[in-house]
């Protein structure tokens, strides 16, 4: 069974490694230039590399919908370029997971597959999707949600370590961003990890360096240029996260049980 996943950041990236394990074809869309800062946890890079390895899966970049099948059936995740998502009418795929994180619905559509799943906030079931899937750290974090929508954006990273708004790196100015550290890395308190022109990007906390943007990635003062996790687990920037893994379980879930509810055996199957 084929299921196509919009966006392909580390939260989409967990989502997929969840689905692919679990048995399903998977094709993921992303935009031209994506900006994920978890750059070691995620399918996106494959749009820069041509290729991305999560956790022993494979994913490599793809052309059309067609390469896009052939690629599934190398036992490998596939990655498009297609910030809007035209290719799910020509894959017909059994289920659709809306994983962009735009805070709101760019365009999906209950119709779009037999199962669709929104993720985070922006998506009501029974609305624009099937069910939809809790983002927000805390007791409901992977809830799928059938009659209600997520909880709305707070603004506020989730509390990691005691620390929410202090763990993100932001950018200073405008411009080309330069990393002066590299994920994985140890950083104090008020160290340099990054510049844009000649203003400094500080971290605010000691802890490992989890998340930053590549070299030359053009940023705006204030977007999002990387994390801090204040756990200091190194291991932790190499592998899918808790919130990813749950949110994953989630999706998994609600594909599962509207499929049951519709009683789907394979519509990309069947149509073929």
């Amino acid at each position: 069974m084929l299921i196509a996943v919009k966006g392909a950041g580390d939260l989409a990236t967990g989502i997929a490694c969840r689905l692919f394990r679990s048995g399903f074809s998977v094709v993921m869309t992303e935009t031209a230039r994506p900006t994920t800062v978890r750059c070691t946890v995620a399918f996106s890079q494959a749009v820069y590399r041509a290729a991305a390895e999560v956790e022993g899966i494979s994913a490599a970049l793809v052309r059309t919908p067609e390469e896009a099948l052939a690629c599934t059936q190398t036992g490998r995740v596939a990655v498009l370029v297609d910030p809007e998502g035209a290719c799910v009418s020509a894959l017909r795929p059994d289920g659709v997971v809306d994983a962009i994180l735009a805070k709101k619905n760019l365009g999906t559509a209950m119709t779009d597959a037999p199962a669709v799943v929104g993720v985070g906030p922006g998506f009501t079931p029974g609305v624009d999707c099937h069910a939809a899937v809790e983002t927000q750290r805390g007791h409901d974090l992977g809830r799928v949600l059938w009659d209600r929508p997520p909880a709305p954006n707070t603004g506020v990273p989730g509390d990691i370590g005691g620390y929410t708004i202090e763990r993100l790196l932001k950018a200073p100015a405008e411009g080309s961003f330069v990393p002066l550290a590299a994920i994985g890395d140890t950083v104090s308190a008020g160290q340099t990890v990054g510049r844009v022109g000649e203003a400094l990007m500080r971290a605010q906390i000691t802890g490992v360096v989890r998340g930053l943007l590549p070299e030359g990635t053009p940023v705006f003062p204030g977007m999002k240029a990387g994390d801090v996790d204040p756990r200091c687990q190194r291991a932790h920037c190499f592998s899918v996260s808790d919130k990813a893994r749950a949110v994953g379980g989630g999706v998994l879930e609600a594909l599962m049980c509207q499929w049951s509810k519709e009683g789907e055996v394979s519509w990309h199957q069947r149509s073929n």
